[in-house]
């Protein structure tokens, strides 16, 4: 029997200047001795995609519960920096929903970015690559 242990931590600017938040996942699983390298490989690339999605999807619902995010007003620093922040999961499934729906070459896209993949995509980014294929589609 093998243990895979598997987190992920991430800290981010807190709503004080000069503070941050931190948020980490951990998880451990018990793995048949039995496995082949290509199915080691993949089970601890999904454990870790597993830990680091949780905690990406706790700081989107963080950030979501927030009440001044998205606010009309909002200055152009505080927009800027919305649109460099990372993609949201929920987002990157509907990109993702959407390029195999309408057979688009998501990594082609990623490559021209110039991402290593799509969890490092900007929520501009990401915007982006959805409004190409939604275009595509009506073009189509």
């Amino acid at each position: 029997m093998l243990k895979l242990n598997a987190s992920y931590s991430k800290k981010i600017p807190a709503e004080s200047e000069y503070s941050s938040q931190s948020y980490h996942a951990s998880v451990e699983i018990e793995l048949s001795d039995g496995l082949q390298s290509d199915e080691l490989k993949t089970k601890i690339h999904d454990t870790f995609n597993l830990v680091k999605n949780a905690v990406e999807d706790e700081i989107g619902s963080r950030d979501q519960k927030r009440p001044d995010q998205n606010r009309p007003g909002q200055n152009k620093r505080s927009q800027s920096q919305d649109n460099a922040a990372p993609a949201s999961n929920k987002q990157i499934k509907y990109l993702l929903d959407l390029a195999r729906q309408h057979n688009f070459d998501i990594n082609a896209a990623i490559r021209r970015l110039r991402v290593e993949n799509v969890y490092e995509l900007t929520r501009l980014q990401c915007s982006g690559l959805i409004d190409e294929i939604l275009g595509k589609q009506k073009a189509a």
